[in-house]
């Protein structure tokens, strides 16, 4: 297969895990029916990135009731990947027939870790099946208050219809150790999730594709002040109003040349999409070394863990 059809679907987030589950299902029929093969929701899209951390007044208080109530509903709200709404979110992928990869706040129901919430980005597969389940390494500053330290199972690219397939979250993509797992992986599309788009996201997002030589569907979720938890105060420096974009979306796609194939969308919802030709992924591979001479990387072996080069 040398063409891929891919959508990114930019929209506002939604409060509760029913309504955000028939959004999903809904958005990704709607991409289905434009003929995407592969659709990508943004960072913990369900339920929505707690924005609040960095918008609100009192966030990192100790004990603080209206925080602890926060951050109950935000449990109650997440994913339980082997519960109902993993299982809901198969069956949208197999519905639609299409590879879904989509990012959630996941919750731990039981066992080691009962109760622990991560920030994750699954990969279902056309017929349903879970082909990569990640959760974010490390959470990000205040993150740590909501999210617990992932770990590196899911940092692999999965065969699937649409070409192989990894993805990152976020801050991720400035740790360079992850980033090469996944070019040793063989990437032909990446996922880079995160809750806006914004400059340095871009730009982060255009060198990935341009280091990996693959294409990047980075994906950026909406939300507006009004929807921030009622029981906190945003912070009036950085919140104008209930109609204020805290999230402001930035969605999308990148070829593995490093340029926008689809420029970034903000402040509105989306789908962005394209027909992808995965062929271009082996023509970027032709690269320059240091020394002015053409050789392709998947067949020079730069023997990275030992230090030296062959």
């Amino acid at each position: 297969m040398s063409h891929v059809s891919v959508a990114v679907v930019q929209a506002e987030v939604l409060p509760t895990i029913a309504a955000a589950l028939d959004r999903t299902c809904d958005l990704t029929r709607e991409a289905a029916a434009l003929g995407a093969r592969l659709v990508v929701f943004a960072e913990t899209w369900i339920p929505g990135y707690p924005v609040w951390l960095d918008v609100c007044r009192d966030a990192a208080l100790w004990d603080y009731p209206p925080v602890k109530q926060v951050l109950r509903r935000m449990s109650d709200h997440s994913v339980v990947v082997s519960g109902e709404a993993g299982e809901r979110l198969s069956q949208i992928a197999r519905e639609a027939e299409v590879t879904l990869v989509i990012g959630v706040s996941e919750r731990v129901e039981q066992g080691p870790g009962r109760g622990t919430l991560f920030n994750t980005l699954l990969t279902y597969g056309p017929d349903g099946a879970l082909l990569n389940h990640h959760r974010k390494l490390v959470p990000t500053y205040t993150e740590r208050m909501v999210w617990g330290t992932g770990d590196a199972d899911g940092l692999l690219s999965a065969p699937t219809p649409a070409g192989r397939v990894g993805g990152m979250i976020c801050w991720e993509h400035w740790m360079p150790l992850a980033r090469q797992a996944l070019h040793e992986a063989g990437e032909d599309i990446h996922v880079a999730v995160w809750p806006t788009v914004h400059e340095a996201h871009q730009l982060v997002s255009r060198q990935y594709a341009f280091e990996g030589r693959c294409y990047v569907l980075a994906a950026g979720a909406l939300m507006r002040a009004s929807a921030l938890p009622p029981e906190l105060e945003p912070h009036p420096g950085k919140v104008t109003g209930p109609d204020a974009w805290v999230l402001r979306g930035g969605s999308t796609i990148i070829g593995p040349d490093g340029q926008y194939i689809r420029e970034p969308v903000y402040e509105e919802p989306a789908i962005l999409y394209a027909r992808l030709d995965l062929g271009r992924v082996r023509e970027e591979l032709i690269t320059l070394d240091v020394a002015g001479h053409y050789h392709r990387p998947d067949l020079f072996d730069f023997q990275v863990h030992r230090g030296k080069r062959r």
